[in-house]
């Protein structure tokens, strides 16, 4: 099946919604469309403003899309995301049936993000985004419990998150 963007960007939606609730994460639509997220995840205490986008997998990566584009009247608009419109991009790839959360310092002013699903051919690993480590779902990766049965304890094993490129956690 052929989708428009405007599906995809629902179906995404929905996807990522049902995932986080499914994970005991509280989620919450704005009533207006003015704001530059979608959904607003509830961490408690922690509020995030996610915006959510359609994934694509191509071979062994899924590329993750930064920007947000409409049609003005002298073609496309094109903007980037920062810090002080969304806290994370969630992402949804329709083949994998998988969401993956990035927080906003992986995303803000980038035009789209690499997530690697196996290793490269030349076996490069460094500075690589696995995208193991971004599931929606990952306790290390949403820093605050889940429910009240589930304590951020990291991965395992605990040197498999990206402690250093994010101070410990992906979102404080």
């Amino acid at each position: 099946m052929e989708w428009t963007t405007d599906q995809k960007g629902s179906v995404a939606e929905a996807g990522i919604a049902w995932e986080a609730m499914q994970l005991g994460i509280g989620v919450y639509k704005p009533l207006t469309d003015g704001e530059r997220y979608d959904l607003i995840f509830d961490l408690r205490p922690t509020l995030l403003r996610v915006q959510c986008k359609w994934a694509t997998r191509r071979r062994e990566v899924v590329t993750v899309p930064c920007e947000s584009r409409r049609r003005g009247p002298n073609g496309f608009i094109v903007r980037s995301y920062s810090a002080d419109e969304i806290d994370a991009i969630a992402a949804y790839c329709h083949e994998l049936k998988k969401c993956y959360l990035l927080p906003i310092s992986m995303v803000a002013h980038r035009r789209e993000v690499s997530l690697r699903l196996s290793p490269a051919k030349n076996n490069q690993a460094e500075r690589v985004n696995w995208a193991f480590q971004y599931e929606l779902g990952a306790i290390a990766q949403l820093g605050e419990r889940v429910t009240g049965s589930h304590e951020v304890a990291g991965s395992s094993p605990a040197s498999s998150t990206e402690k250093a490129a994010h101070n410990g956690r992906l979102f404080s």
